[in-house]
């Protein structure tokens, strides 16, 4: 890269993930040519694809820009955040998730190791930003959707279209505020150009606050199907799990009893340092996902 080809206002890591994606979209349309990071070539458009590896960080070929964002693992980003430490960056913005808090005591082994990454990722993150004199911004959104490319909500439209009733444990009374992925790009976007997220911690949720059986109703309503929900007892889910898993092929036992369980979070330190405005939830489905 040479001329003006090495400075753009953006890199996104992450860009073909559901978060960078709608970020990348919304930064091209307010006439940015941003860099995109992806570990396969991408076809050429508005963007300017690199290719690069946070795992290969002796192959990273890395731009000159203002602002970073990172949709991708925060912890792959930890360890090589030194490398993108340019002399012209400003603002690192870096998303994480409310699991660091709902989930750290999780039964699940696996669950747990990640989030400890995860939450120490943060702190080496703001760290290196704070060496190398570079503001940082996390962002910790809770359950994370986009219709028809999310791992959160569309399993779940899937599961419903396919078998036509969705179990739920315990009643399913256990709170959400489900966020739309699009909503968290604009987030980012707002935060990196507010200097009162500078060095600050945010939690993103969205605008309704429901239980999760009402946030499976509205997978149904968004369906035009009826509601149809088979309620299971706590004992019951552990016991017969083994025989439950093909309806929740990506599941794991603390899923299910995580339906009882409140995972709400307060964002009003997102509203009023950069204006946080999350739609509700209401999500649409065709046929087709």
């Amino acid at each position: 890269m040479d001329g003006e080809d090495e400075h753009a206002d953006s890199l996104v890591i992450g860009a073909t993930g559901v978060v960078g994606g709608f970020l990348l979209r919304s930064l091209i349309a307010r006439g940015e040519r941003p860099f995109a990071m992806s570990r396969t070539p991408q076809s050429a458009d508005s963007a300017r694809w690199i290719v690069g590896d946070l795992t290969q960080p002796e192959q990273l070929k890395i731009p000159a820009v203002a602002t970073l964002y990172c949709t991708a693992d925060a912890s792959l980003l930890a360890a090589v955040l030194d490398r993108f430490c340019t002399p012209g960056l400003k603002r690192v913005v870096v998303f994480s998730s409310t699991s660091v808090m709902t989930k750290i005591d999780s039964e699940i082994t696996a669950e747990r190791k990640a989030l400890a990454r995860l939450a120490e990722a943060e702190q080496e993150i703001a760290a290196t930003c704070e060496a190398n004199k570079v503001e940082w911004t996390i962002l910790r959104p809770t359950l994370i959707y986009a219709e028809g490319s999310d791992t959160n909500i569309t399993p779940l439209s899937r599961l419903i279209r396919r078998f036509g009733f969705m179990p739920l444990v315990g009643g399913a009374a256990g709170l959400r505020q489900p966020v739309h992925a699009e909503d968290l790009a604009e987030g980012a976007i707002a935060a990196a150009a507010s200097p009162a997220a500078a060095n600050q911690t945010y939690l993103l949720a969205g605008l309704d606050t429901i239980s999760y059986r009402e946030m499976i109703g509205r997978i149904f309503d968004g369906m035009k199907l009826p509601r149809r929900m088979l309620p299971i007892p706590a004992w019951l889910w552990r016991a017969a799990f083994l025989a439950a898993k093909p309806l929740y092929p990506t599941a794991n036992v603390a899923m299910g009893i995580r339906m009882m369980k409140d995972m709400t979070f307060d964002a009003s330190p997102a509203v009023k340092d950069f204006g946080w405005k999350p739609r509700p939830f209401h999500p649409v489905f065709d046929e087709s996902i």
